[in-house]
């Protein structure tokens, strides 16, 4: 169970797949409009209401854009996420209630574990983000890197506070149907496992966390492609490597005028590039820039000299496990935490914020990211460890140990 955007539901396929490899019948629940990424996986699916793509385009969605990280951008999210999570509770029930166990994203853990206690039903908690209080980072959801040991782990409890506050009005009447009382305080955050969906190269394991909170690897989306698609395999051909760039499922105010903003860097740069639509809605012509829409990034991300992303955990995964620099350019939400991670771990030359975000600094970024040895060196050296961990088997063990 996931919600959220391609990012939060597409590494859930490949441990689907896996799952089901290992003789499971797997259930993916999340939003109607990302079906098609189970098929032919052996994952069955149901849906749910919410279309992540049109909240993030409506007015109250538009409103992220105002800041980028922060207990501001915080309080955002925390009112637009109120807002949905009682459309999909009764979703996330009916689903239960044809479940012997319950997988649960972090997006809907705290109402997944209501359902799994009324329905006698073990569960695991799979995060894609380290969602723990620690003292080694603030919170992935306020964007930033370290503000100090103590700070960190003081906002990483008001994080987990704001979380119990966006379930806070759906679980009560969920609670209701189900016949399950409010437990006491005392009982109210069991100590669960969780098995974390990222590299411990990427993100080591905080050594302040208690046990029974591992870091698996990553868990690769499910994909049978083996080849590009005919044009974008000649664009590849006709010259050298050209650099990605694409915002993934972030959406933008200015679609037109960062297109414009992005070729002119490419030109700048004296780059080829290769644009993805993405819901940002990305495009330009030019003979040395092709625009593409979907393609896997685990064939596609291998071929480039950089890629240039938002910085969703996935899309930083895939950047990753290619062994290519990235040039970050964090949005919202997670992104901030993941482009700091690149930039810390001598991946990424810097991060760019949208706002000001012009093909001046995206040349100079593009420059350093393609031309310094160092990048492309440690970029490389990080995709060789990070190929090596097989993370979906840790969760497929667990699995088999539930009772």
């Amino acid at each position: 169970m996931t919600a959220g955007s391609r990012g939060d539901v597409a590494p859930f396929t490949g441990v689907g797949h896996a799952l089901a490899g290992a003789g499971h019948e797997v259930t993916l629940v999340t939003h109607a409009r990302f079906e098609p990424l189970v098929a032919g996986s052996g994952v069955a699916f149901h849906p749910l209401p919410v279309d992540p793509r049109a909240e993030l385009e409506s007015t109250r969605g538009k409103a992220l854009h105002h800041s980028t990280s922060g207990l501001g951008k915080l309080a955002r999210v925390v009112g637009l996420a109120r807002s949905l999570v009682a459309e999909m509770a009764y979703d996330v029930v009916a689903a239960a209630r044809e479940s012997d166990v319950l997988l649960l994203s972090a997006s809907l853990s705290p109402l997944g574990h209501v359902v799994a206690e009324a329905l006698d039903l073990p569960a695991l908690d799979l995060p894609l983000q380290p969602i723990t209080a620690t003292r080694h980072f603030a919170p992935p959801m306020l964007g930033t890197g370290s503000l100090g040991p103590h700070l960190n782990l003081l906002l990483g409890h008001v994080v987990d506070r704001s979380v119990d506050h966006v379930f806070a009005p759906a679980l009560p009447a969920v609670r209701a149907e189900l016949g399950v009382p409010r437990p006491p305080r005392r009982l109210r955050r069991p100590r669960r496992p969780m098995l974390h969906g990222f590299s411990p190269h990427v993100v080591p394991r905080p050594t302040d966390w208690r046990p029974g909170l591992d870091v698996t690897g990553y868990w690769w989306p499910y994909d049978t492609a083996t080849r590009l698609p005919p044009h974008v395999q000649d664009f590849l051909d006709a010259g050298p490597p050209p650099v990605f760039i694409g915002l993934g499922s972030a959406t933008v105010p200015d679609p037109a005028g960062l297109s414009a903003e992005i070729a002119r860097a490419l030109r700048l740069a004296g780059l080829r590039g290769v644009i993805q639509r993405g819901w940002a809605d990305l495009s330009a012509d030019d003979e040395n820039i092709l625009t593409i829409d979907d393609v896997p990034h685990s064939l596609l991300f291998p071929n480039m000299a950089a890629v240039v992303h938002h910085c969703g955990a996935g899309t930083t995964a895939a950047g990753i496990r290619a062994g290519v620099p990235s040039v970050p350019v964090p949005i919202q939400f997670d992104e901030g935490f993941w482009a700091s991670r690149l930039v810390s771990l001598g991946v990424a030359p810097e991060a760019l914020t949208l706002r000001r975000l012009t093909a001046e600094r995206l040349a100079t970024a593009l420059r350093r990211a393609t031309g310094e040895a160092g990048f492309t060196e440690r970029a490389r050296e990080l995709g060789e460890q990070v190929r090596k961990e097989d993370g979906v088997a840790r969760v497929v063990d667990a699995v088999g140990r539930l009772d």
